[in-house]
């Protein structure tokens, strides 16, 4: 009798802690077993777009695992995800969190789907970096040095790289979506600043307003060569 495909199964992988977020739950990052990783891939810092933790995992669920060549967090914002909530349990987002030249205190106002006014309130934090998984991320990227971090979510449908790299200008090509400078709104004390202000370089991955089976016959090869190392070789 032939096996179940993997990515049917439970997730194998051990992965390591790096933190815990502010309601105690584990911060966790699945590594390659014998390299160093040169790419970082997460998912739900924003716990409403939780489709980018079910992408990753069936990735992973997908492969053996010494095929496994990247760092993927599945959930950057556990609490989060487990509350459907776009913020921490805090109230804060924190992709406007990070202690960047722009941050600012004003309140982070955001729609909960396309068409609706942009009027839902959350904080930003007490100051930037004020957040359990704001700073456990800061110290992880910091000691991994990635090559490439690339920030999943949803739903703009388009790949944010305003240097419109090799790696993201393939991604868009295998994806038909577009590549854009930014989102096309202030995102102040958001990760993808605090990166290039670490010259770390970041593709945002917004997925698009699609069903789930169209976005797995879609998304999921792009994201497991991601995780495999196919792109390593589109590295300047």
């Amino acid at each position: 009798m032939s096996q179940p495909p993997t990515e049917f199964g439970p997730l194998t992988y051990k992965p390591r802690g790096y933190g815990y977020s502010e309601k105690g739950s584990a911060l966790e990052i699945f590594e390659p077993i014998s390299e160093t990783a040169k790419f970082l891939i997460m998912g739900s810092i924003h716990g409403d777009e939780s489709l980018s933790t079910v992408l990753l995992s069936e990735c992973l669920r997908s492969i053996q695992p010494d095929e496994l060549q990247s760092a993927v967090i599945l959930a950057a914002n556990p609490d989060g995800v487990l509350a459907g909530t776009r913020c921490n349990s805090r109230g804060v987002d924190l992709n406007r969190n990070y202690p960047t030249e722009n941050w600012s205190p004003d309140p982070v106002y955001y729609r909960n789907r396309p068409g609706n006014p942009q009027n839902i309130a959350l904080s930003p934090g007490d100051a930037g970096g004020s957040e359990a998984e704001t700073k456990a991320l800061i110290e992880l990227i910091q000691y991994l040095k990635p090559r490439l971090v690339v920030s999943i979510h949803g739903y703009l449908g388009c790949i944010d790289d305003p240097d419109a790299s090799p790696i993201a200008q393939d991604i868009a090509f295998r994806s038909s979506m577009e590549i854009v400078p930014d989102v096309g709104y202030a995102t102040p004390g958001s990760f993808g600043s605090w990166c290039k202000e670490q010259d770390t370089p970041i593709i945002t991955y917004e997925l698009p307003s699609m069903g789930v089976t169209e976005l797995k016959q879609v998304h999921i090869p792009i994201l497991k060569d991601l995780i495999t190392g196919h792109y390593h070789k589109l590295l300047i």
